[in-house]
C-alpha cells in the first residue's frame, strides 16, 4: 500500500513539473513550488522504496516471500523482514473453515476476518434422507519443513485458493463418503461418534475406497440406542456402502489426503444437523412413540412394585403373624419344660424322702432288733433290763468298796479254753474290769 502511494506521488510530483510551464495561469499548479515538487517526490521515493524493501510480519502467520531474481524464502517470526520488492504470499499457522446453517433471517452469524465461514450444504446419507451439516475444521500448516511450506505457498499462490482449491474439496469428499456409511437413523441412534471418527480420518489419511453391497431391511428402529422398538415391516432389500478393507487396513484413494500438502488436521467435528422437514416429522413422531413407550413403561413398573409391594407387605404380615405364633409356641414350650423340670424335681424329691424314710425306718427297725436281741441275753440270763441296770449300778458300787484296797498278782492268768455257751455274763464282766485295774497298776508302779 505505501509502494503504491509512494509512486503515485512520485508521479504527482513529476507531472506538475512538466505540465506547469503550460498552464502559468492556473492558481492551483502555482501553490506547487519547486520546492514542494521536489520534497513530494522525493517522500514517494521514500515510501516506495521502504515499503517495498521492508515489510511487518504478524503474529500467527507464514511467509512466503517470493524475490524478482527467482529466489525465495519462508518468514515465521513476527515483526520486521525484508522482502526486497518481492512478493508476498501470507498463510496462517491455523486454518478455521466452518459451514454454519443460517438462521431464519438467513445469516451466518458473527463473522471473524480470520475464519472461512460458507454456508452448510445439502448431504444425503445411506437412507436417502438430506441435511445440512454444519462442521468445524482447522488445519494446521507445516512451518518446519521450510520447503514444503513454500512448495504449498508456490503451489497455490494464496491463502483463498489453498483452502478453496485444497481444503475444502477434501472436507466436502469426506462428508459425502461419511454420509453413505450410515443411514439417517443410525446417526441419531448413536452414530454420531463414528460420524467425526470417520470424517476426522478421511481428511489427514486420505478418502476411502468404497464398495457396495446389498442389505436385506426386516424392521424399522424407532428411537435411541437405550429405548428401542421395532414395527415389523416387510422385507426389502437396499444398497448399502461400506468401506473396502485389504490385509485389515481400509484402501485409501491415492493422492487425496492433506497429509500430502504438510497440512495438519487438528479438529474435525460435526457441531450441527439441521434434517429436511420430512425427516424432521417422522422424527417428532418417534420421538412421541418414545415418549408414549416410555410412558408405558414407567406405568407397567409402577404396577409391577405396585404389586411387589402388596407381595411383600403381604409377606411381612405372614412373617409378623408367624413370629408372634412362634413366641407363643416358644411360650407355651418353655412353660411345659419348666412344669416337667419342676415335676421332675419333685419326682426325685420324693424319691431322695422315700429313700431317707425307708433308710430311717431300717434302722430304727435294726436298733430295734438289737434291742430285743439285747433283751433275749438278758432273758436268757434271767434277769430283766430294768433289774439287769439295777444290780449292775449295786455291784459297781460295792465292787469298787471291796476292791479298794485288794491286792492282786501281778499276772493274771486265764484260762484260755472257751466255756460254754450258758457262762454268766456277770462273770465275764467282773473278769473284764479285774484285768483292767490289774493292767493300770502295773503300768503306774513302773
Amino acid at each position: 500500500m505505501l509502494t503504491y502511494l509512494g509512486i503515485i506521488m512520485v508521479i504527482i510530483g513529476v507531472t506538475i513539473f512538466i505540465i506547469k510551464p503550460f498552464f502559468k495561469e492556473s492558481k492551483l499548479l502555482h501553490k506547487f513550488t519547486r520546492q514542494r515538487n521536489i520534497a513530494m517526490i522525493l517522500i514517494g521515493l521514500c515510501m516506495s522504496v521502504i515499503s517495498g524493501m521492508f515489510f511487518y510480519a504478524e503474529p500467527g502467520t507464514a511467509y512466503a516471500v517470493q524475490y524478482p531474481w527467482g529466489s525465495q524464502k519462508a518468514v515465521v517470526n513476527q515483526g520486521i523482514n525484508t522482502k526486497m520488492w518481492g512478493r508476498l504470499i501470507p498463510i496462517q499457522f491455523e486454518l478455521p473453515i466452518k459451514y454454519v446453517i443460517p438462521n431464519k433471517k438467513n445469516e451466518l452469524g458473527e463473522q471473524s476476518k480470520y475464519a472461512n465461514v460458507d454456508k452448510a450444504k445439502y448431504w444425503a446419507f445411506s437412507d436417502a434422507v438430506k441435511a445440512r451439516i454444519a462442521t468445524s475444521v482447522v488445519i494446521s500448516i507445516n512451518t518446519a519443513d521450510e520447503d514444503q511450506f513454500l512448495s504449498v505457498a508456490d503451489r497455490n499462490k494464496t491463502e483463498k485458493n489453498l483452502i478453496r482449491s485444497r481444503i475444502i474439496p477434501n472436507i466436502d469428499q469426506s462428508i459425502k463418503n461419511t454420509c453413505k456409511l450410515m443411514d439417517a437413523q443410525d446417526y441419531i441412534s448413536g452414530q454420531a461418534s463414528d460420524f467425526d471418527r470417520y470424517f476426522k480420518d478421511q481428511l489427514e489419511n486420505g478418502m476411502y475406497v468404497l464398495e457396495e453391497f446389498i442389505a436385506t431391511e426386516t424392521r424399522e428402529t424407532i428411537g435411541d440406542s437405550t429405548t428401542v422398538r421395532t414395527i415389523p415391516n416387510k422385507e426389502s432389500k437396499q444398497k448399502r456402502f461400506r468401506i473396502k478393507y485389504h490385509n485389515g487396513e481400509p484402501v485409501r484413494e491415492k493422492g487425496n489426503s492433506l497429509r500430502g500438502y504438510g497440512l495438519t488436521v487438528v479438529q474435525a467435528v460435526v457441531t450441527e444437523i439441521d434434517w429436511e422437514p420430512e425427516f424432521d416429522k417422522r422424527l417428532q413422531l418417534q420421538k412421541e412413540e418414545v415418549a408414549q413407550t416410555q410412558l408405558e413403561k414407567q406405568q407397567a413398573e409402577r404396577e409391577f412394585y405396585r404389586a411387589q409391594k402388596e407381595i411383600a407387605r403381604g409377606e411381612a404380615e405372614k412373617a409378623a403373624e408367624r413370629a408372634r405364633l412362634e413366641k407363643e409356641q416358644i411360650q407355651k414350650t418353655i412353660e411345659a419344660e419348666t412344669k416337667a423340670k419342676v415335676a421332675e424335681f419333685n419326682l426325685i424329691e420324693e424319691r431322695k424322702n422315700y429313700e431317707v424314710a425307708q433308710f430311717k425306718a431300717k434302722t430304727q427297725k435294726t436298733m430295734a432288733d438289737a434291742q430285743s436281741y439285747e433283751n433275749a441275753k438278758l432273758v436268757n440270763a434271767g434277769l430283766t433290763p430294768q433289774e439287769r441296770a439295777e444290780w449292775e449300778f449295786k455291784t459297781s458300787v460295792n465292787v469298787a468298796k471291796q476292791l479298794k484296797d485288794l491286792k492282786l498278782p501281778e499276772i493274771y492268768i486265764q484260762d484260755g479254753g472257751k466255756s460254754g455257751k450258758d457262762t454268766n455274763l456277770l462273770q465275764s464282766l467282773i473278769g473284764a474290769d479285774l484285768a483292767k485295774k490289774m493292767m493300770s497298776q502295773k503300768t503306774s508302779k513302773e
